[in-house]
């Protein structure tokens, strides 16, 4: 599953970038993270949550920032350390200046087949929801 969204936000790159860089800020915005903890260097315990009517789900993945160009791309790739097989899943984030802001485009690709258009459902109306709220973040944040 491949998923693609995208925001234009009227903020600099570096101020869209700092909301993406690092997963301990995406609870604030994104309902289905309703919790990121660090682990390690450059690398988070994120917590999923999702309901669908009645199916409810919810997964820890360890995600690594395996890539980083400031302010405008970062890469996270999932890294259990348990030594075990698990489905890939990459998230990455790519901020662009234009007239009058900032373009973000998130690119999340899930390698499993569990659920698979549940969780793509979930994740078109999860989009739709947090667009709103990462656009208030960044005008608190006064950039």
């Amino acid at each position: 599953m491949d998923v693609t969204a995208t925001l234009d936000a009227p903020h600099p790159p570096d101020a869209v970038f700092a909301w993406v860089a690092d997963l301990d800020r995406y609870p604030a915005w994104l309902d289905i993270v309703p919790k990121a903890t660090p682990d390690g260097d450059d690398a988070w315990l994120v917590f999923l949550r999702g309901r669908l009517g009645p199916l409810a789900r919810s997964k820890r993945l360890r995600m690594a920032r395996v890539a980083v160009e400031e302010p405008y791309t970062v890469r996270f790739e999932r890294d259990e350390r348990d030594g075990r097989h698990h489905s890939q899943w990459v998230l990455q984030a790519e901020v662009t200046p234009v007239d009058g802001g900032s373009r973000l485009t998130m690119r999340l690709h899930y390698g499993g087949s569990l659920l698979g258009p549940v969780v793509e459902r979930l994740l078109g109306d999860e989009i739709e929801r947090s667009r709103g709220r990462l656009l208030e973040r960044l005008d608190e944040s006064g950039t």
